[in-house]
């Protein structure tokens, strides 16, 4: 581990320690998922689930759009921001997940405002007919350019796409094996959006990097 690891884990524990919580409902769901899955880093986790939540708080959207719920932790953070009648549609293709899912979405606050779509979301994309104020991508990254291209005529303008993982372990800036797909639709799409004159663009290099865009 470098000194530079041991120097983000220190800062990003202070951080924690400085920011508000979990809900007890947040804190159960980050447990159970690191106690029963797999990959359970890909959990938003406290601090990206607040700001999550503060940007969808900022936003008060009436709709957002998750396209990759994992266990269903950052679609209740995005849903707090939510207008009273607003509606939060989250895209899962993991049947295994979909349990656990629909059980702490019944547990949240928002419970009536959150609605799981299981299946492919190229596919549930096209069929879900709403003019989206926000978009949360966290799915497979080999299909990000994808989606991107898909959602972007459906986000409202003055809306947001914020994609996760867009700098996927540093990987980003360094010479990219031939055979890792997945580093390489992630530098395809950031190029990508930063070369697309209709949106407004700010990698930041928060966890594991959060591309924030806004469409012009």
């Amino acid at each position: 581990m470098s000194t530079f690891d041991l120097i983000a884990q220190d800062i990003e524990a202070y951080c924690e320690e400085h920011s508000t919580p979990e809900s007890e409902l947040l804190y159960r769901l980050n447990r159970q998922t690191h106690l029963e899955t797999l990959n359970p880093r890909m959990l938003s986790g406290q601090l990206q689930g607040l700001f999550l939540r503060f940007i969808a708080t900022m936003m008060r959207p009436r709709y957002i759009l998750e396209v990759g719920t994992f266990t269903g932790y950052s679609s209740i953070c995005l849903s707090e921001g939510l207008l009273p009648d607003g509606e939060l549609h989250t895209i899962e293709m993991n049947e295994e997940y979909e349990d656990r899912i629909r059980d702490y979405f019944a547990q949240a606050d928002r419970r009536d405002q959150l609605h799981l779509h299981m299946g492919d979301a190229r596919e549930l994309i096209d069929r879900l007919d709403y003019r989206w104020d926000l978009v949360f991508l966290d799915a497979d990254k080999e299909d990000y350019t994808i989606y991107y291209e898909a959602l972007l005529p459906k986000v409202r303008q003055g809306g947001f796409i914020l994609a996760d993982n867009t700098l996927w372990n540093g990987k980003v800036v360094h010479t990219i094996a031939h055979n890792d797909k997945d580093t390489q639709a992630i530098t395809d799409f950031n190029r990508q959006v930063q070369e697309d004159p209709r949106v407004r663009n700010l990698l930041l290099p928060f966890r594991d990097g959060i591309m924030m865009i806004e469409k012009l």
